[in-house]
């Protein structure tokens, strides 16, 4: 039986010169911004278990939502991978996006509220065509998503000229060779929209970030994941990464126990290390019952770390950058 689809190419498709924005480079924190005031215990814990897999040659897994980038944080990421600090970044389809808009023109987040009354928002030509080419390329050259995605912007690709290269997260981890995967699905993102989107190679190209990323977690012993701002796809895909990086070292008697997770959260919990009932709320949000508590039971430990990414993070960067942390 054939059903109907929807016709991508009666699409009215603008340039990015006609979308407002509401995020800017300006926006962007030099490393010694003075930002928000954020104090937490557990977050001194956090920077120094970083510190210490750092000097040890572990894992430092920094997995993250598009949020955290948009509150300004790309500068530090940066700064970190440059350091050795992280060993893998990871985000989803709007982190890739937000970045790229960034590093183009300067600017990205369009207002959804205004946009989406005419059917404007999210058709828009540079990022649907360039990003959507770029996969497409990857998947031809046995890319994953994330490096197709860095690929394009560092060495910019098709001649496409990027004003603000120096603050894209994924051309400085192409460029280190850091490994930074993207984890999709088809739907979630603007470029989805695009007549010029390959589903195929989003499928495979960002099927092959999952493997570069749970190869990454078969690492993790003696190691630290964090999990900054994603509510569903970071608890999901590292559930995923740790069962069958644990299937497979079980087999060779090794373990993969002993490392530290950190959610990074704008909500708070009464308890983060204690499950909670079904009747509760907390019971089904994802980053506490996965990263806090059932996959540190067998000698991980956990930190949660409430708070906006605009000074949570910033005071992570500065404590584990700073002399005396």
């Amino acid at each position: 039986m054939s059903y109907p689809e929807l016709d991508r190419t009666q699409l009215k498709i603008l340039p990015l010169a006609k979308r407002a924005h509401k995020m800017t480079v300006a926006d962007i924190y030099p490393l010694d911004a003075k930002t928000p005031p954020y104090e937490n215990e557990n977050l001194r814990i956090v920077a120094n278990r970083m510190i210490r897999a750092h000097g040890a040659g572990k894992q430092v897994i920094w997995l993250m939502g598009a949020h955290v980038l948009r509150r300004g944080n790309s500068r530090y990421i940066i700064d970190l991978m440059e350091r050795g600090v992280l060993t893998h970044v990871a985000t989803n389809g709007a982190g890739a996006i937000h970045d790229f808009e960034l590093a183009l023109i300067g600017a990205t987040l369009e207002d959804v509220e205004r946009y989406i009354r005419d059917g404007k928002f999210g058709n828009w030509e540079e990022t649907g065509r360039y990003i959507n080419e770029a996969i497409i390329r990857g998947y031809d050259d046995g890319l994953g998503y994330g490096e197709a995605i860095g690929r394009l912007i560092q060495e910019e690709e098709s001649g496409i000229r990027f004003a603000f290269q120096e603050i894209s997260v994924f051309a400085a981890a192409y460029r280190l060779g850091v490994p930074i995967t993207v984890h999709k699905g088809i739907g979630y993102d603007i470029i989805d929209q695009h007549p010029s989107a390959d589903y195929a190679a989003m499928g495979h190209t960002t099927g092959k970030d999952f493997l570069r990323f749970a190869h990454s977690v078969s690492q993790l012993e003696n190691g630290v994941f964090l999990n900054l701002g994603s509510a569903v796809m970071g608890p999901e895909v590292y559930l995923k990464s740790l069962s069958m990086a644990r299937n497979i070292a079980a087999q060779r008697g090794e373990p993969i126990r002993h490392f530290t997770t950190a959610n990074f959260d704008l909500i708070d919990f009464p308890d983060f290390r204690e499950e909670g009932k079904p009747t509760e709320a907390h019971y089904y949000h994802r980053p506490k019952k996965t990263i806090l508590v059932r996959t540190v039971t067998d000698g991980g430990e956990s930190y949660h770390i409430p708070g906006d990414f605009d000074r949570t993070v910033p005071k992570l960067y500065r404590l584990i950058t700073s002399d005396n942390a």
